[in-house]
């Protein structure tokens, strides 16, 4: 089955109403103490901990877009449920973070968001949407209709002195953290902005919106042998997101990222890389490579 432009349309209203559905379960429990579990995710905390409100809120965007799978045929793949395998045989499929940035939730600090996608069986976004409960600032996109930011068209921000770097918290055990810190400094010289910021916070999906909102920035994960690195509902609403405003978003490589995987959904193999123009995003690969290579 083809999803025609109107399809595209109206399954991105749904996904949208999914989302700030949600989002408002979240917002009402942000301040709240809250039962906090773990599972068998990735191996730092943030891909451990899961929280009733993971299971509420993936509760409420399935209620809503369950009806979409039947009529349009869609399989579904979402971080709280036991990937079935479905959407490796369906032609589409919704890919669902219910509470991205469960961490941050937890500690009550900004990062936290709504994130749901739809994905083709080869891999490409077709809708992205992310949505942040504490500010209430929802981003969408559609392949080929463009990106917002609530109602407004995506405008790219008048562009600061200093080159910001995103990455996650975890990012500070990394063996290349030190170096890497160092070696931001240069690269932001080099491309001739007064100095490099690196900040390690939040949630994946607000992370990589930050990158365009806040540019000049780019957000990074680096590759690393433990399983997690984040997985694909991490990242393919945020892929949508920025093919739509132009943006690059890749591996840590430069290949174009795998959202449909055979196997694990984890991304530790390859990482990830948002830039808010090529630039930035070919002199953190160049960077890798040096890193990794020395």
């Amino acid at each position: 089955m083809r999803l025609s432009t109107d399809d595209l349309y109206l399954l991105g209203q749904c996904a949208i109403s999914a989302a700030m559905q949600a989002g408002q379960l979240i917002a009402r429990h942000s301040q709240r103490a809250v039962k906090v579990n773990t599972k068998d995710g990735g191996s730092s905390l943030a891909a451990q901990v899961v929280t009733e409100i993971d299971h509420l809120s993936q509760d409420i965007i399935l209620q809503t877009l369950r009806p979409t799978c039947t009529k349009y045929d869609l399989a579904w793949l979402s971080e709280e449920a036991p990937d079935d395998g479905a959407r490796l045989q369906q032609d589409y499929f919704w890919c669902i973070d219910p509470l991205d940035g469960t961490l941050p939730f937890i500690e009550c600090v900004p990062g936290y968001s709504v994130s749901i996608a739809l994905v083709s069986r080869a891999g490409q976004a077709l809708i992205g949407v992310v949505y942040d409960p504490l500010t209430h600032t929802l981003y969408r996109a559609i392949k080929d209709q463009g990106a917002w930011q609530n109602q407004q068209p995506f405008k790219p921000p008048t562009p600061a002195q200093t080159l910001t770097f995103i990455t996650d918290k975890s990012f500070a055990q990394d063996p290349l953290y030190q170096a890497t810190r160092g070696a931001l400094q240069r690269v932001a010289v080099e491309l001739g902005y007064a100095g490099a910021n690196l900040r390690l916070q939040g949630g994946a999906a607000l992370n990589a919106c930050q990158a365009l909102t806040q540019a000049p920035a780019c957000y990074f994960k680096f590759p690393k042998p433990d399983k997690g690195g984040g997985s694909v509902w991490d990242y393919a609403a945020t892929a949508c997101l920025f093919h739509e405003t132009g943006a690059p978003v890749s591996d840590i490589h430069g290949s174009a990222l795998v959202l449909n995987p055979d196997g694990s959904t984890f991304m530790n193999h390859c990482g990830v890389l948002y830039g808010s123009d090529q630039t930035i995003a070919e002199s953190m690969i160049r960077l890798y490579r040096r890193l990794h290579q020395g």
